[in-house]
C-alpha cells in the first residue's frame, strides 16, 4: 500500500513537473506593445518576480489601455527603468496556464526593450 502511494505521489510530481516545463517553453502568441511604463516593481512573498504595468496611448486625450506584464530577467527590468519616462516597444511572450505564481503574475513575459522615438 505505501508502495502504491509513493508511485502515485512520484507520478503527479512528474506530471505536474512536466506540466509546468511545456507551459514555459512554448509560446502561445508573440507579439510587440508599445506605451509609456507607469509601473515596474518586484513582487512576491517567496518567489520575487518583476510586474509591471504599461500604458497604451493611441492618440492624445483618449482612454489609455493598460497592458501589465511580467520581466522575464533581471536585465530585462534593468532596461525598462533605464527607459522610464520614455515611449517603449515591448517585445512579449505569452505563456497561457502556467500553474505557480513563481514564474510570474501574468502571462505576458517581456524579452526585450526598445526605446521608440
Amino acid at each position: 500500500m505505501l508502495k502504491a502511494l509513493l508511485t502515485f505521489v512520484i507520478v503527479c510530481c512528474l506530471l505536474v513537473a512536466g506540466f509546468t516545463w511545456a507551459t514555459l517553453s512554448f509560446s502561445y502568441s508573440d507579439g510587440e506593445r508599445a506605451g509609456y511604463v507607469q509601473k515596474l516593481s518586484r513582487k512576491g512573498w517567496l518567489c520575487k518576480t518583476w510586474e509591471g504595468e504599461m500604458a497604451m496611448v493611441t492618440l492624445p486625450g483618449t482612454l489609455t489601455d493598460k497592458f501589465q506584464f511580467t520581466a522575464d530577467s533581471a536585465a530585462v527590468a534593468q532596461q525598462i527603468n533605464d527607459s522610464v519616462g520614455k515611449r517603449v516597444a515591448l517585445e512579449y511572450k505569452q505563456h497561457r496556464w502556467v500553474p505557480f505564481s513563481c514564474f510570474g503574475e501574468t502571462e505576458y513575459f517581456v524579452t526585450s526593450v526598445r526605446v521608440v522615438e
